[in-house]
């Protein structure tokens, strides 16, 4: 779609003094209607007071409104950070004169520091008054923290020639590793779904999108995947053949912001995909993809566009899943640098170092042992990451 649209929601964003330098970060998404609701959070023990409050409201699978900040975790604030929590979905819900218990509420920045309520509290008017149809990307730039770029994806299908859309806004750079969300989402849709088909449906997506990507192995004390169908669209989630459709444009939507993400890692020059295939399970397989994939050496071998193959065969090998090193290949795209355990050669070297150059490239790694598969998205680590985040509260 060529403008970011969902009928029955409503976004705007604002600056209410959250971040430095006066720019957007304070933002809120509204359904016109009551719509059902379903999330997925961090498994991180430290959650954050809005991961906390969501979790919980979630349970009656109904939403109408989420509102987000920027620029403050509201994480680690000891019982002051709940009470803050509340007061910006009571302030939203007031000025959308909704019920409190129908407003979400989500948080990214610093951890630690006490929230400015007073300064949401001030925006929050003009911010339900500038509500918009169209303000999706804005609303997409008002929660990016060290994001280089906005990060927005709608699609559109049609069900017996009626449409449905799917648009959703994610925001995530740093603190990014597949164990359930890895980031902010928020997912909008007009279709007609009861909670446990929408809950079930964000979680297939969720396990083939963000579960499959990482940037530096840390998760977030915030990271929430929330999604809203307000069944605007009369589209009833009633049969097969629709739920097919459905989960199909989700994951697709899903994926595309997956990928945004990886491409957007702090400092990132590179997005490569582990795809390890012939393991011995599918649950080793995935071992391995992760076990390469958060490797700092082989992180930086990617980075100095150099071709260290020994980098990445003994990351599977501490992986703790069952391999053969006699039985590995290796392949950096179609390049084939590593047979039954042991190097090709200076020449399959040098090509496979061109192969490093590119922006986006694959590393193969066939553990010849059994048919389990899994495929992980990553990125290579340089200098501009360390510089980002050692001065990222400063």
């Amino acid at each position: 779609m060529d403008k970011l649209l969902c009928p029955g929601f409503l976004t705007s964003s604002c600056t209410a003094g959250l971040k430095k330098h006066g720019v957007p970060d304070l933002g809120i998404i509204y359904s016109t209607v009551p719509a059902t609701a379903a999330g997925v959070f961090t498994k991180n023990l430290v959650k954050a007071a809005p991961v906390i409050l969501d979790m919980k409201r979630l349970k009656s699978g109904k939403a109408q409104a989420i509102i987000v900040n920027s620029g403050n975790a509201n994480c680690c604030t000891a019982k002051q950070g709940m009470v803050d929590a509340l007061e910006m979905t009571k302030y939203a819900a007031s000025s959308l004169n909704i019920d409190k218990e129908l407003v979400l509420v989500a948080s990214t920045g610093v951890i630690g520091l006490p929230l400015a309520i007073d300064k949401i509290k001030k925006a929050v008017p003009g911010l339900v008054k500038n509500l918009s149809k169209e303000s999706f990307t804005d609303l997409a730039k008002a929660i990016m923290t060290t994001d280089k770029f906005h990060k927005t994806v709608s699609e559109q299908q049609n069900i017996n020639g009626k449409p449905f859309t799917i648009t959703a806004i994610a925001k995530g750079a740093g603190m990014i590793c597949p164990d359930m969300a890895t980031m902010l989402c928020f997912i909008c849709t007009d279709i007609k779904a009861s909670p446990d088909f929408l809950k079930k449906s964000l979680l297939h997506a969720n396990d083939r999108s963000f579960n499959t990507i990482t940037v530096d192995g840390d998760t977030s004390t915030n990271d929430s995947v929330i999604i809203m169908a307000n069944g605007v669209s009369g589209i009833c989630m009633d049969n097969n053949k629709s739920a097919k459709l459905f989960q199909k444009t989700l994951d697709d939507v899903l994926i595309k912001l997956a990928k945004m993400i990886v491409r957007d890692g702090e400092g990132a020059t590179k997005l490569v995909k582990i795809n390890i295939c012939n393991a011995n399970s599918d649950k080793d397989a995935k071992k391995i993809a992760n076990t390469i994939a958060n490797s700092n050496l082989v992180k930086t071998a990617f980075f100095g566009e150099d071709a260290n193959w020994g980098r990445i065969i003994a990351a599977a090998g501490r992986s703790k899943a069952l391999m053969d090193p006699d039985k590995v290949k290796i392949f950096f795209d179609d390049i084939l640098i590593v047979e039954n355990g042991a190097g090709c050669g200076e020449s399959s070297e040098l090509k496979a170092n061109k192969v490093l150059k590119l922006p986006e490239f694959t590393i193969t790694v066939d553990i010849g042992i059994g048919t389990g598969k899994a495929t992980v998205l990553t990125c290579d680590l340089t200098l501009e990451y360390i510089k980002i985040n050692a001065d990222y509260r400063t």
